[in-house]
């Protein structure tokens, strides 16, 4: 086992986090004040420096302007750009479009490429995923999908009820998963839709517990009568619920990576204070149950970081299957590590934690999506427990 990166990505990472550290997170404050007055002059800013840094879109290969770094480089990269909510944006790796470009990339057609995936690339549009639907439709059971994808000539008309479509509002495009046959396997097809085509409703943009963040917005879309080609199927007719597994398996570990980031440098700002404070005499580093929080949180990090790399090895070894249950159990490690640690931070830093002059609401507030999104604990949980009754993988690696 070697769990040293190469040098040539060890100095891209430092690069990344030496880029996080001067002109990002210094910067946060004003890009996302600035958002919620519908200006972006500082995320441009910070964007055309990424550009002049050779730090956009690292995740993509290289023949279309990325870096090539493969799931493992995409993964140490991610973990220091998810250090500000607004990190990822800032090097146009942010989902849902991360995840949107590698499957255009793949399996979309040469005249979806050219119409979207450049523009995309560019950061010029942005793009949604529509995948979970109001109940009784598809979300934690994606067996329930309700939008039909009907046949029409040679195109397809679409019908159905999304929500929770990242980014949706904005985008250019969508990815729309809708169901094309009554076979449990290949009942699915995903397609590409214009945003703004004829019958593509916007219905609102749903109040959430989080405060919206740049593409951080979830959209509620009606579907009436949506007419597309044979060219906006993704991978096929049949291929959708193929494809959404090939798509969230990653993505999860870029959640997770993103999501270890956080968390890392909420134990940084906590670690800093409790050095400070003092109470009940003493520095509060040195309480033996503040001593415990740290030495917990740092345990959890250590594991979620091994947990997500081994998963991202075994996807780089084309074992997509193997590695299901591996990202399953890194996802709801993670996902709960960081709502824990973000808790613990605000605990140690008594009122100060709860107010606003610290970021730790705010990020709590949207740390707790992690718990659902792509998938909620007790989904994942079945996975594991389920391959671990059935004996179909190996626990200790």
């Amino acid at each position: 086992m070697n769990f040293a990166p190469s040098p040539e990505l060890a100095a891209l990472r430092t690069q990344v986090r030496a880029f996080m550290e001067r002109h990002v997170i210094p910067a946060e404050k004003a890009v996302l004040s600035e958002d919620q007055q519908g200006v972006n002059t500082s995320l441009l800013t910070l964007q055309a420096h990424a550009r002049a840094d050779g730090l956009w879109v690292p995740h993509l290969p290289v023949a279309v302007g990325g870096r090539g770094l493969g799931i493992t480089g995409m993964c140490v990269l991610f973990r220091e750009m998810g250090r500000s909510l607004v990190g990822a944006r800032v090097f146009n790796c942010d989902a849902p479009d991360q995840g949107n470009m590698d499957l255009l990339l793949r399996t979309a057609s040469d005249a979806v490429r050219d119409r979207w995936l450049q523009p995309l690339i560019d950061g010029v549009i942005t793009s949604g995923f529509a995948m979970t639907e109001p109940a009784p439709g598809a979300g934690a059971d994606p067996s329930n999908l309700r939008t039909l994808a009907t046949p029409d000539g040679d195109g397809w008309v679409i019908d159905g009820h999304k929500w929770y479509t990242t980014g949706g509002e904005r985008a250019a495009f969508l990815i729309v998963m809708a169901r094309t046959s009554d076979d449990p396997r290949q009942g699915a097809s995903m397609f590409v839709v214009d945003r703004h085509a004829a019958g593509v409703e916007h219905v609102r943009e749903i109040p959430t517990f989080a405060p919206p963040i740049l593409q951080h917005r979830e959209a509620e879309f009606r579907f009436d009568a949506v007419r597309v080609g044979p060219e906006a199927v993704l991978g096929g007719v049949g291929a959708g619920f193929r494809l959404a597994q090939k798509r969230l398996v990653p993505a999860r570990l870029t959640h997770c990576m993103r999501w270890l980031g956080l968390a890392d440098r909420a134990v940084e700002l906590s670690r800093t204070y409790v050095q400070e404070r003092r109470s009940f005499g003493r520095l509060l580093a040195d309480h033996q149950l503040i001593q415990k929080r740290f030495a917990d949180a740092a345990t959890g990090l250590h594991a979620g970081n091994l947990m997500a790399f081994h998963a991202a090895w075994l996807l780089e070894q084309g074992k997509d299957e193997e590695a299901r249950v591996y990202s399953s159990m890194c996802k709801n490690h993670v996902a709960n590590l960081l709502c824990q640690t973000l808790d613990d931070a605000i605990q140690m830093h008594g009122a100060l934690g709860y107010s606003d002059d610290m970021p730790f609401g705010l990020w709590y507030r949207h740390a707790r999506a992690a718990r659902i999104a792509d998938g909620p604990d007790e989904v994942h949980t079945m996975v594991i427990a389920r391959e671990v009754l059935k004996g179909s993988f190996e626990r200790l690696v």
